[in-house]
């Protein structure tokens, strides 16, 4: 069984660990060794390995002058969390040819028993890297490899980088993951890593590699604990965050901050849920992330601004005068470069270890001691759908209390803060909620969210212009279209 912690790091992250090595004595006092590693995966062309979370490969170590072969099964659980827990099957292979031999000791053999799938299979992408690694012991008798891999992916005449930290358990708790990497972390960031290379080479082969992770809908059912309830709806809120963050190291789309910014909302809101119940109230603090979450909240404005709100009104504004074309496409240069400059703050943020480190604590969190089976004090099965029920009764009064046709833009923002958070808690948790409740909070709350965003996205817009100094015309213009857009929420 192999169990497995990844984490991606910055473009910069091995040089930054490299520098800091003096002030990590985690890493400085164990001998690092160092390989060179090429890895062909194989599969068919409808990829039934990659349905059945099976991976198979054939690695090549050491020199062209002497390289040794070994050939990999992995089989099981992986892709739903930095922390994966997979069969592995290793044997020495005398070349780089598959061999079905060492396959017949393994589980492989009820999912190809007349060897047909075997036969079948062929070279779907590679990995190659430069692989650093020290062992580690840890206090209490564990073991755990440390293993920076820098190198490629390469799939169908396409290549991505490979910039990635694994930590290993070679003996005793997954405990001890957790605690080296958080030692790491003080010095870089560690993002949590859900993707295997072997999924990151399926999604670059079929050109999907970093696009936009949206939403999930989770299997909650109303016969599990609130402890399982929350865990597993709280680990692909936060899996659709992590994710897209990593996604951002490398992806300038617009999508992918935005799916970022909503798995944030989703956690937070489900967290803030789920914390009202005093077993699920020792959740790690959300604060280390604040700085991260309000660049990313800057940055958003100004997509929005450039690719949304604005282009809807350019030929209002402009018509065919000339003059004043020149003047609009002044503004989308000055936007652009504010884009380009918020990017850059936000991979700044991104780089910080706090956001890695507390992002650690959570994952820790969510796959030790919040899974069913830990000591729950709590609620029944059978009473945990009634208490989900009666916290989301509660958000949705609460909503109903503001006053909706206020013009404040502080009363407004809330507003639509709070129909985002009863959206998405009935979103993830509808199997356990009676489902006519459930349909008419979430039209409620949609249709609140999205009448409130029209116009926010106009104020925005505008307090964006006015920042940049822009052509006056154009900002009475946008003051203009906002006065309307409030009028008409009111």
């Amino acid at each position: 069984m192999e169990i497995e912690l990844k984490f991606a790091l910055l473009a910069d992250g091995p040089a930054v660990l490299e520098r800091r090595l003096d002030h990590l004595p985690v890493l400085l006092r164990h001998k690092a060794q160092h390989f060179h590693l090429h890895n062909t995966y194989f599969d068919t062309p409808d990829h039934p390995l990659r349905r059945n979370k099976v991976a198979l490969r054939v690695r090549q170590i050491g020199t062209v002058a002497a390289p040794q072969w070994v050939q990999t099964l992995k089989m099981g659980q992986g892709g739903a969390s930095a922390l994966s827990q997979r069969g592995e099957w290793e044997a020495a292979l005398p070349s780089a040819m598959l061999d079905a031999t060492p396959l017949q000791a393994t589980p492989w053999r009820e999912l190809d028993p007349d060897g047909s799938l075997f036969a079948a299979l062929q070279p779907q992408f590679v990995t190659a890297f430069a692989r650093t690694t020290w062992t580690i012991a840890v206090r209490g008798g564990s073991r755990v490899e440390v293993a920076l891999d820098i190198g490629t992916v390469e799939a169908n005449g396409s290549k991505a980088p490979i910039c990635e930290l694994e930590l290993e358990l070679l003996a005793g708790s997954a405990d001890a993951l957790f605690d080296v990497a958080k030692q790491i972390a003080h010095s870089v960031s560690l993002i949590p890593l859900q993707w295997s290379k072997s999924e990151q080479g399926y999604q670059l082969a079929q050109g999907a590699l970093n696009t936009p992770l949206r939403s999930q809908a989770v299997p909650v059912r109303k016969s599990m604990s609130l402890h399982g309830v929350a865990a597993i709806t709280l680990r692909e809120m936060l899996v659709q965050f992590t994710t897209n963050l990593n996604h951002l190291r490398v992806s300038d789309d617009p999508e992918v901050l935005h799916q970022a910014r909503i798995g944030w909302r989703r956690f937070k809101g489900a967290l803030q849920l789920f914390r009202k119940h005093p077993d699920l109230a020792s959740a790690p603090t959300l604060v280390p992330l604040q700085t991260l979450v309000h660049t990313m909240a800057r940055l958003r404005d100004l997509d929005v601004a450039a690719c949304e709100t604005l282009p809807m009104f350019a030929n209002a504004y402009t018509g065919a005068d000339a003059q004043r074309k020149v003047r609009w496409k002044a503004m989308e240069t000055a936007l652009s470069r504010a884009v380009a400059e918020q990017r850059a703050v936000l991979l700044e943020a991104l780089g910080h270890p706090a956001v890695g480190h507390t992002l650690i604590e959570l994952t820790e969190w969510l796959e030790l001691h919040l899974q069913p089976g830990v000591a729950e004090n709590g609620l029944r099965p059978a009473q945990a759908a009634d208490w989900v029920l009666r916290r989301l009764s509660r958000l949705h009064a609460r909503l109903k209390e503001e006053p909706m046709h206020a013009s404040d833009a502080d009363v407004q923002h809330r507003i639509r803060i709070l129909s985002k958070r009863l959206r998405y808690g009935v979103e993830a948790l509808r199997p356990l909620l009676p489902p006519r409740k459930a349909k008419r909070w979430l039209e409620f709350a949609t249709a609140l969210q999205e009448n409130i965003g029209a116009a926010r996205d106009i104020g925005n817009a505008l307090n964006i212009v006015v920042h940049l100094q822009v052509d006056p015309g154009i900002v009475d213009f946008l003051r203009g279209l906002a006065f309307g857009e409030r009028m008409h929420v009111r």
